[in-house]
């Protein structure tokens, strides 16, 4: 499983930090949640430079999205990936399903 932490950095980009079970252990606590929304997207779908609207968690359940960055790296993620959206601020990142079928995700709001 991969978990990433997707992240507005003092610079005003966003920033990608990998994270773990092992080094980070409150991800294995209960997380208040406001509700669940499924998603599809058509491959080639494209969103150019966004925020996340809350922190959120968003789990590739088929297909394959890419995350780009400000930096100009793009980082392609398949199912079973999990995104903790916090880039609140700042210049965003960019996302497009990618591969011969849809994407299909969750979309878990975090209450703080």
């Amino acid at each position: 499983m991969s978990i990433i932490r997707l992240y507005t950095g003092d610079d005003g980009q966003s920033h990608i930090e990998e994270l773990d079970l092992a080094s980070h252990p409150e991800l294995e606590e209960l997380h208040n949640a406001e509700g669940i929304v499924f998603r599809q997207s058509e491959a080639g779908r494209f969103s150019d430079w966004h925020n996340a609207p809350r922190r959120q968690y968003v789990i590739t359940l088929s297909g394959e999205v890419e995350i780009g960055l400000g930096d100009g790296s793009v980082h392609r993620f398949g199912p079973g990936h999990v995104t903790l959206a916090e880039d609140l601020t700042g210049q965003g990142h960019t996302t497009r399903s990618v591969g011969d079928a849809p994407r299909v995700s969750a979309t878990v709001p975090i209450i703080d």
